[in-house]
């Protein structure tokens, strides 16, 4: 880059759409506050939603600026998503954030009381306007076809890493135990409570390692996620256009949005039954039928299913498709890169580190990269894109969860199948709890 170049890079570079000096300035404004504290001993900054919003902004700019113009970087680990990620779990490992800020950050996002839970707002709307921007024809096939493509991630995960394993001096039973199930299960605590109420032993003996394993396979996901985004752009042929699974299917998305407009009405449209679903499916999972076959189901399992019956019969107006669309773009393209502050916030460095083994690390790793490889050969085998299927069925059941579903998609910048990805950790998650009853009381 020239000297003329260079400054003409810095002297119009923008942050948000502002110029770098405003957004400076309302940065340092903002750190500061939250920095110096009152007089009773608290940072001046509120930990309302306004201002958890301004900090969240406020560092989610900077990373993503860095990230997306650092070579290498951008082009093949991840971008600016990623970096605001990294980013922030390394200010919080070294103490940046005040603790009452990285408390009320974690319970905006991830909380589950009254107003909390960002994360799940943001997902229901990435839920709905994936599903209805889908026809009848490629929301059924894709659908019905997605199962096998997550037995096929569970089938290979055990195969590499039991294989890892023996190779490493590690017993079979010990890494479907220990490794497989905390990394393709549906959850570290519901493991750990059958873990306990099979072999009778308490629930604190497996989940103080499994938390550190999965933990170890969330990251390692969302960095392969990345890569597989780059090797997509490489080879054209082994995926889509990021935002539909099936073969074939980017025309019918095309051609939807060319022929239904929308307009204010339909947007609030959207907006009700988006949220009319998800209060059906928190409805089914808490009352009605909370559990199948002895697996509790979760109300985002049940609201994808309840959109994908709307848009299967055609209950909904083309219209509040379209608009259940641009919903999801708009979420996608501007609270992403926000919710990612969060996220880091969430993760343990330390907890990571005290991870740090060649035989944790490697199992850990081939477990991965198997779930990603059965998903994505079969997967193809039934119409799909192999790496989209890689990133959903395979990476988004080994993640940590919705807030793993956010970050492997954010990283593949394939936010817009988030449906899938809920799938995975839903449905996909509940198949391997099955299974995990079973496996402890034949191998303990």
């Amino acid at each position: 880059m020239s000297g003329t170049d260079g400054k003409k890079l810095f002297t119009d570079l923008k942050l948000y759409g502002l110029p770098w000096r405003l957004f400076l300035f309302f940065f340092a404004v903002i750190v500061f506050s939250m920095r110096f504290q009152d007089a009773d001993g608290n940072g001046v900054l509120a930990v309302d939603l306004a201002g958890l919003l301004a900090l969240c902004i406020a560092i989610a700019g900077i990373f993503h600026e860095i990230g997306e113009r650092l070579p290498i970087w951008n082009s093949y680990i991840g971008g600016g998503l990623l970096m605001v990620f990294l980013g922030s779990a390394v200010l919080n490992h070294y103490s940046f954030y005040p603790e009452r800020y990285v408390e009320a950050i974690t319970v905006f996002f991830i909380g589950t009381g009254p107003g909390h839970n960002f994360l799940m707002f943001f997902t229901i709307f990435l839920i709905s306007g994936s599903i209805l921007s889908l026809n009848r024809q490629v929301l059924i096939r894709s659908f019905l076809g997605y199962i096998p493509a997550l037995l096929g991630s569970v089938t290979a995960a055990f195969a590499f890493g039991i294989g890892a394993g023996m190779l490493l001096g590690v017993d079979p039973a010990d890494v479907s135990l220990n490794y497989v199930l905390p990394i393709m299960g549906g959850g570290i605590v519901p493991l750990a409570q059958i873990f306990a109420r099979t072999t009778g032993q308490d629930m604190r003996e497996y989940y103080s390692f499994a938390i550190i394993i999965m933990t170890v396979a969330n990251v390692m996901c969302i960095f392969i996620a990345a890569l597989l985004n780059r090797l997509g752009t490489a080879m054209p042929s082994l995926t889509g256009d990021r935002k539909t699974l099936l073969r074939g299917a980017e025309d019918n998305i095309k051609k939807m949005d060319e022929e239904a407009g929308y307009n204010i009405g339909d947007l609030g449209g959207a907006i009700f039954v988006t949220l009319g679903c998800y209060a059906l499916g928190g409805l089914f999972s808490k009352v009605i039928l909370p559990t199948i076959f002895g697996a509790a189901i979760h109300e985002l399992a049940y609201m994808t299913v309840f959109v994908v019956i709307l848009a299967a019969f055609g209950l909904v107006p083309p219209s509040i498709c379209v608009a259940a669309k641009r919903l999801q773009s708009c979420m996608a393209g501007t609270c992403a890169v926000v919710i990612m502050v969060g996220m880091g916030i969430d993760v343990n460095l330390a907890l990571l580190l005290s991870a740090v083994s060649a035989v944790n690390l490697i199992v850990t790793l081939m477990i991965v990269i198997g779930a990603a490889i059965g998903a994505s050969v079969v997967g193809y085998m039934i119409g799909f894109h192999p790496i989209d299927s890689a990133i959903t069925a395979g990476l988004c059941l080994a993640n940590r969860g919705s807030s793993g579903d956010v970050a492997v998609l954010g990283a593949a910048h394939r936010l817009e199948l988030m449906a899938y990805a809920q799938l995975s950790t839903r449905v996909g998650g509940g198949i391997v709890l099955v299974m995990a009853g079973f496996l402890f009381s034949f191998l303990m």
